[in-house]
């Protein structure tokens, strides 16, 4: 059937209208302008995305009327502890399967490890699997990691296909753990507890074998496995992209917006001062953990460096100073992740818990002030697992139970029109001015720990083609987009196959979307986004927040933005921010925390403006001047005392990650400058070594 752009439009407006008029009495307003022309379209691919975007046009939330790392190991080192680790490994290797199988010789004990699939039984006993959980908690994964994973996956596909039960593998893999001592006894029990339930159902519902499967989840360290199953690009509509227009740096000072940003709380009702900080599990600093053994290992009244969480203290000190010194904060954007990272002691009761009374502590603190939030990874028990509706059977399983709590919260703030994207898929779309737009995604759909995108990556509850539908409206509307989310698209943790779809459409809609904020990986850094069509030209940027919580390392902080306001052609583009932060050492040595500014973007790095190209410009000087870097390097890591030292590794790495809007995807977005990084430093054969069994 033929439509032309207009048509398709009107029936759009239409069917809104009527919805708005049945539904609130309140006509919507009609689009300001004409559209350009469209050739064909399928309006069956729509139907779905349609119903779900009721959005209230005519009523704007923001009622405002203004004037106004990692550093590379030793290699010599590395080789010589991970040859020691192969013998230990070796020996607890044996036992371990002679313990779990029941066998009662030695000989019963080979026969049972020669059944197993070959590079299973290889892989086991070349792991150093001190170095695979490290890369786990940082996610810098290497070679190593991708054999341990396909040395895992290959093990449970084994036992699922011999007829293990659920009980038979949570048992296996508890005494995997505790005989490697990945984990204290407890932790291994807990995780065992909590996640074999969903990685056992989908294992065996797939038909890919282990290096699909790592190759999916881990990304470049394990190869570029094609994978027809997870292969899939969103449809675009058949509308000519505008031509950008050049964004021209202001000369006099105009209207703006200053919105406050808090990220990552992990907020942490067990924390206890004075018990042992330098624990061996992923959460220390809790009656659990036992009291401190020597002074140093003392948990810090106000929080600690080492795996500590937030005390409840923090969390109320910084909120009391944000309240008194921005007290013409106009919006809040509020990026996820709430409960502590006690990932394996974790229940759906104590998750809604924390986040009903951090909603109740927002409200209390900020009476009146709009507050726009998107979902974190850490929200769901077990972490990481969002199963989207359309792959599960199983009550047991669904997502429900925290999509109707987040619909309930969160409307405290948005207006009921969003209550079925939440409920759907924690996702909504909201008029914050007239032409001003906020868009929240669930991150989660592209976080390649989401064991249960294995079983079907393909946009998960359509979030993406709803997606470009409300941006095409944007479009049409003359609406400029903020865009918000919790996992960085361009972050490891993002699987690639989502990743590049969601590039492409921020390419695409370069002219209506001019901002993005995000959060999860606890620095305070940015990524990157270029013209698909032409990899050298920047087109947008993505703002991430650091952490509140000091996990760790870290010093805590926020961020506050400066938003081009309220006038005639406002750009809605970020102007400057600064990023303010807690001294923890201080605060702990005195105890008295002082929050301060740390610095502001502009004056810190003589930036003309903040639009991607000079973001771009910054990105490429700091290639070359190593005071520059070393300046934004003290600012990644929120001026902590702990932080690691940089060498010529770590400062590709770190450039490259600024670059890549497009995770998994560095040969090509950072071959250049890399090469211009290493033509700049000396680099021994043996970091050249090291480079070859990491990721690039």
């Amino acid at each position: 059937m033929q439509f032309s752009l207009l048509t398709w439009s009107r029936q759009i407006v239409t069917f809104i209208t009527v919805c708005a008029v049945f539904t609130t009495g309140v006509p919507v307003e009609k689009l300001r302008k004409a559209v350009p022309q469209w050739t064909t379209h399928n309006m069956s691919l729509w139907e779905d995305v349609i119903l779900l975007s009721t959005d209230s046009n005519h009523q704007p939330l923001l009622m405002i009327n203004k004037t106004g790392v990692y550093t590379a190991p030793d290699i010599e080192k590395m080789e010589n502890e991970t040859l020691k680790q192969f013998q230990i490994l070796k020996a607890n290797y044996t036992k371990y399967f002679y313990d779990i199988n029941g066998t009662k010789s030695k000989e019963d004990s080979r026969a049972s490890r020669a059944a197993l699939p070959g590079f299973v039984d290889k892989a086991l006993q070349l792991l150093n699997l001190n170095q695979v959980v490290g890369e786990v908690e940082t996610s810098v994964m290497s070679k190593m990691s991708c054999t341990a994973c396909k040395a895992g996956a290959g093990l449970l596909q084994h036992y699922i296909k011999h007829g293990k039960t659920r009980d038979d593998i949570v048992k296996i893999t508890y005494q995997f753990c505790t005989s490697f001592k990945l984990q204290t006894p407890r932790v291994c029990e807990g995780i065992t507890e909590l996640f074999s339930g969903e990685v056992v159902y989908v294992l065996q519902r797939i038909s890919i074998g282990p290096e699909e499967i790592c190759s999916f989840v881990i990304g470049d360290a394990c190869g570029d496995v094609y994978n027809p199953t997870h292969e899939w690009d969103v449809v675009f509509p058949p509308v000519p992209k505008p031509t950008p227009n050049e964004i021209k740096i202001l000369k006099e000072p105009v209207p703006q917006f200053k919105v406050l940003h808090l990220s990552d709380t992990h907020f942490d009702p067990y924390y206890e001062e004075g018990t042992n900080a330098d624990c061996n599990e992923p959460l220390c600093c809790r009656l659990t953990n036992g009291p401190a053994v020597s002074p140093q290992s003392r948990a810090g009244r106000w929080g600690d460096y080492r795996k500590c969480d937030t005390p409840k203290r923090t969390i109320d000190n910084m909120l009391q100073h944000i309240v008194s010194t921005h007290t013409d904060i106009d919006y809040i954007i509020w990026t996820g992740d709430l409960p502590a990272h006690d990932i394996w002691n974790q229940t759906k009761e104590e998750n809604l818990s924390i986040l009903k009374e951090t909603v109740a502590q927002l409200l209390k603190m900020f009476p009146g002030i709009p507050i726009f939030p998107a979902l974190g990874n850490h929200e769901a028990v077990p972490v990481n697992s969002f199963p989207p509706s359309s792959l599960i059977n199983k009550p047991e399983f669904a997502i429900d139970w925290l999509y109707s709590e987040l619909d309930t919260q969160w409307r405290r703030w948005l207006p009921g029109s969003v209550s079925r994207t939440i409920k759907r898929g924690a996702f909504y779309s909201v008029l914050v001015r007239p032409g001003f737009r906020i868009i929240s995604l669930n991150m989660n759909y592209c976080n390649n720990k989401n064991w249960w995108l294995l079983m079907n990556s393909t946009d998960p509850v359509k979030e993406l083609q709803w997606f470009i539908y409300e941006l095409q409206n944007a479009e049409f509307n003359g609406e400029k987009v903020h865009v918000l989310g919790h996992i960085p698209p361009g972050h490891p943790d993002c699987l690639k196959v989502w990743s590049r779809n969601y590039y492409a459409i921020i390419s695409r809609y370069e002219s209506t979307i001019t901002a993005q904020f995000f959060g999860h990986t606890h620095f305070d850094e940015f990524e990157l986004f270029y013209d698909t069509q032409d990899l050298g030209r920047p087109v947008s940027i993505a703002y991430v927040g650091p952490s509140v919580t000091p996990y760790y390392d870290l010093n805590p902080g926020y961020r506050i933005y400066y938003v081009d306001g309220d006038r005639e052609h406002s750009t809605r583009a970020v102007l400057d921010h600064e990023t303010w932060v807690m001294n923890l050492k201080e605060a702990n040595l005195y105890d008295y925390p002082i929050w301060q500014k740390l610095y502001s973007t502009q004056a810190a790095y003589s930036l003309p403006s903040l639009r991607p190209e000079d973001w771009d410009t910054f990105v490429n000087n700091l290639a070359e001047d190593q005071t520059l870097f070393d300046l934004y390097y003290k600012h990644y890591w929120k001026n902590s005392p702990t932080r690691p030292a940089c060498d010529a590794e770590c400062k590709k790495r770190m450039i490259c990650d600024l670059r890549s809007g497009r995770s998994h995807d560095r040969k090509i977005l950072c071959q250049e400058i890399e090469s211009r990084i290493d033509a700049g430093s000396r680099i021994s054969w043996s970091a050249w070594l090291y480079n070859g069994f990491t990721a690039s």
